[in-house]
């Protein structure tokens, strides 16, 4: 090994300690502070590490957790596009791919087309590890919107139910029984005034 390819792998790694100062829509447990893209993407794992039995088909179980590790690496030059912002969302795509070109352009070549591959993959959802890391990703911040009460950020933007299942129904392609429990999940916050009814 060069200390070229070293020392590209360490610049990288630095650079990804970004992430943690790209904050999020969503409040941690307690509700003390939002949290930020770096938490999201370990709790993420978490998720999938816990739940991978829920899985709609059999899955790499590492290869799900390096999806949920590398996907939201581009929101450090990107930033984090709220799922409800229909605006921000026009020119996610590309803010994205600029920032995956740079961010993963810091690794040895190698290493650079795998990250991109996993980075593309998640996007392309046509794979059932991908399909899973989605599932797990869109439920994630739903569990954590729905404790937050009072400060849940579907309340804050107002949310409807309409727009909480369109954005949330994706987790069935990867886990059914998720889903099921995510409908549960709307139907207690529109309930509790935390999702609007339109």
């Amino acid at each position: 090994m060069s200390d070229e390819r070293l020392s590209r792998q360490l610049e990288f790694l630095l650079e990804i300690d970004r992430l943690k100062q790209v904050e999020r829509q969503t409040h941690i447990t307690g509700g003390s502070r939002r949290e930020n893209t770096a938490e999201h993407s370990w709790h993420l794992a978490m998720y999938a590490l816990v739940l991978a039995e829920w899985s709609n088909a059999d899955v790499d179980l590492f290869h799900v957790l390096a999806l949920c590790l590398v996907h939201d690496i581009v929101e450090i030059d990107a930033g984090d596009t709220f799922a409800y912002d229909t605006t921000a969302y026009a020119d996610k795509e590309d803010r994205e791919r600029k920032a995956a070109e740079r961010l993963f352009g810091l690794l040895p070549p190698d290493q650079a087309d795998y990250f991109w591959g996993l980075w593309e993959e998640y996007e392309a959802q046509e794979t059932a590890e991908s399909r899973f890391a989605n599932a797990v990703d869109r439920l994630q911040p739903a569990m954590l919107n729905h404790q937050a009460g009072e400060e849940s950020p579907w309340k804050r933007h107002g949310v409807t139910v309409p727009q909480a299942v369109k954005r949330l129904s994706p987790i069935g392609d990867g886990a059914d029984a998720l889903w099921v429990h995510t409908q549960q999940i709307i139907r207690d916050a529109h309930e509790r005034g935390h999702l609007r009814a339109e």
